[in-house]
């Protein structure tokens, strides 16, 4: 069926609610667009790693999700999920289960990126029938701010803070998208939140129903760590999407698929201007800053046009 946004908005949420995700929060967002794109009659088991959204959801007894819900720690979602997933295909082999399940974890960058790097790359490696989705905030934000791998170059954090001794955080983030290409899997997709969020519901409609080990990796500010206005939450990610920063691609079978090429390429510090975790980068004399997290972005770019043939 083609995407109807009012349609989608109308579906009952997944995740309700009264939890505890601060405004101008991207994750939640992020949540039930993915939620969104499952069939209303499946059913699904959700592994969360520890992070913002697992303590700001699940305050036992209380619970924001509708569907079976499991806390991981932080660095085993990914086993966690293929474990499920495993005892349920065993279940149902024996006829001990008819109902449609649908497994999918959720895990913030720290999760992700770092901790349960290891657990979310067997996952992938064996091929469980499951989705694992980064909502990627780019700092481990739950305890404090403090870098992680996804955080970009020269910003500002508890632990790379900006000032005389160092301009931030001295390395480039890591490609996650295109590691989880490299393992050879169904699907793999980046997204996040622009115009109608067709691109969010498409990719997360096919990641879930593809069968296999499927990826997504999409981009949810936060407004502590990045330091913007609550209200700017969709204009941060259009200008992520408009400076390609966070270009939309997917890859199906190995094969690298663009989904979006901006008609004019807006600069890189069109991005950074309105988050406070790169204010450093336009003082006077910081100039290289600017320059040097362009030619990456240019670099990346470049890459992934070659990569999908639009070179």
């Amino acid at each position: 069926m083609a995407y109807n946004f009012k349609d989608e908005m109308c579906k009952p949420e997944r995740l309700t609610g009264g939890h505890r995700m601060c405004a101008g929060c991207g994750a939640p967002v992020a949540v039930r667009g993915v939620l969104r794109a499952l069939k209303e009659e499946d059913q699904a088991v959700i592994g969360n790693a520890t992070g913002c959204l697992e303590v700001s959801t699940f305050m036992y007894p209380y619970t924001a999700w509708k569907d079976s819900f499991i806390h991981s720690a932080f660095e085993n979602a990914g086993a966690t999920i293929s474990g499920v997933e495993a005892a349920y295909n065993a279940k149902k082999k024996r006829g001990k289960l008819d109902d449609t399940y649908k497994f999918i974890a959720f895990g913030g960058d720290g999760g992700t990126y770092d901790i349960g790097f290891q657990s979310l790359s067997g996952a992938m490696e064996r091929g469980h029938d499951m989705v694992y989705v980064c909502y990627d905030n780019g700092a481990y934000m739950n305890t404090g701010i403090q870098r992680s791998s996804a955080t970009p170059k020269f910003a500002d954090t508890t632990t790379s803070p900006a000032g005389t001794e160092i301009p931030g955080k001295s390395q480039n983030r890591k490609d996650l998208a295109d590691i989880m290409a490299a393992h050879n899997i169904p699907y793999v997709a980046q997204t996040t939140f622009v115009k109608n969020f067709k691109d969010l519901h498409e990719k997360s409609e096919k990641a879930i129903y593809t069968e296999g080990a499927a990826f997504l990796n999409v981009l949810a500010p936060c407004p502590r760590g990045w330091r913007y206005d609550e209200s700017d939450l969709m204009e941060i990610c259009r200008l992520a999407v408009e400076t390609c920063y966070w270009p939309l691609f997917e890859v199906i079978n190995g094969e690298w698929k663009l989904s979006y090429k901006p008609k004019n390429k807006l600069p890189i510090e069109d991005f950074l201007r309105p988050q406070g975790r790169f204010k450093h980068v336009f003082k006077p004399g910081n100039e290289y800053m600017i320059e040097d997290i362009q030619a990456e972005v240019d670099r990346k770019w470049n890459q992934l046009l070659q990569k999908c043939g639009e070179l």
